[in-house]
């Protein structure tokens, strides 16, 4: 400790000049900027998250949803069975915009809904969903653009559009054993006050770090990157949308605050910005890890690049038609 403080103490004039440089006076400006909006944001969905997982039991959004199909009555005629599970997909889909959850809650939710009965294709639209078109997201894309409110319909639909449309591909392709069953939730057996505070600190830090790391990759992109270099990227439709989908993918940002980095990306079409938006709630390197924990690496493989794949075409054509 003290070796450290004689460095700071012998180092803070080129330190005091390095942080008064006009790029890094941007810099720092842009960074204050982006987490101060996202926060609250940020804090109040990790509470609702923690709330909707510990204390509403998984077996309430089991009986809401319509089950798979009983196949061993006789007397249901054959052409109903797959009308079921295809409401299923669309029941969930709509129940993530009324359900605040991040990426980090949607995911144990939907093993939760496969452990009690739901079919997969339903689970897995509801955990695409939910972070992406819940009402703090919906309301924090509002904030970030305030004179662009036509992306918060292009976000939400996008985003329901690709949850049901991934949901519908699994029921239709998907096989029972790439899926493999979810684990116990690692909140069972502990008092819910505990488990409660256990998610929220767990959330807060997890989602903070990666809310960092966005708000000083989009300040790096607007002081340090080169003007010409980021008008020549947004410049090409195609490649600006493909630069901006693979960043959401990288950087991981939890959905309450990506609109507001997507926002200071000002350079970038409004095409290219709602495909961020609606990548990267639904596939960035987190959610990739904890879907290969919870439904095994086999699942993870396919629907990750799936999911990809469909959410760029998907932004691409909602956003021909509403932005």
């Amino acid at each position: 400790m003290t070796l450290l403080l004689l460095l700071l103490v012998v180092g803070q004039s080129p330190i005091r000049r390095v942080l008064g440089a006009p790029v890094m006076q941007s810099w720092m400006t842009i960074f204050l900027a982006v987490v101060v909006q996202a926060l609250p944001f940020l804090v109040l969905s990790v509470l609702l998250s923690a709330a909707l997982v510990v204390f509403v039991p998984p077996s309430f959004f089991a009986r809401a949803l319509p089950k798979r199909p009983a196949l061993a009555l006789p007397k249901r005629p054959a052409l109903a069975l797959p009308k079921r599970p295809a409401l299923a997909v669309l029941v969930a889909g709509v129940a993530g915009a009324v359900l605040p959850g991040c990426e980090c809650a949607s995911v144990p939710v939907a093993g939760a809904l496969v452990r009690r009965g739901v079919t997969p294709a339903a689970a897995l639209a509801f955990l695409l969903s939910a972070p992406a078109i819940n009402p703090i997201v919906l309301t924090a894309t509002a904030v970030a653009f305030p004179r662009n409110p036509e992306m918060v319909l292009g976000r939400f639909v996008a985003s329901l559009l690709l949850a049901c449309a991934m949901g519908w591909l699994w029921q239709r392709l998907g096989r029972a054993d790439w899926l493999r069953p979810p684990a116990r939730a690692s909140y069972e057996g502990r008092s819910k006050g505990a488990a409660f505070w256990g998610s929220v600190r767990h959330d807060v830090m997890h989602s903070g770090g990666f809310l960092a790391v966005g708000a000083m990759a989009a300040a790096t992109l607007k002081a340090v990157a080169p003007e010409s270099w980021l008008r020549t990227v947004a410049g090409n439709p195609a490649v600006a949308i493909l630069a901006l989908s693979v960043l959401a993918v990288l950087l991981s940002i939890c959905s309450e605050a990506d609109a507001f980095v997507a926002a200071s990306l000002s350079q970038f079409s409004l095409v290219a910005r709602l495909a961020f938006l609606v990548v990267g709630p639904m596939i960035d390197l987190k959610l990739f890890a904890m879907q290969a924990g919870t439904f095994g690496r086999s699942f993870a493989l396919r629907f990750a690049p799936a999911t990809f794949v469909l959410a760029v075409l998907v932004s691409v054509l909602v956003g021909a038609v509403l932005l």
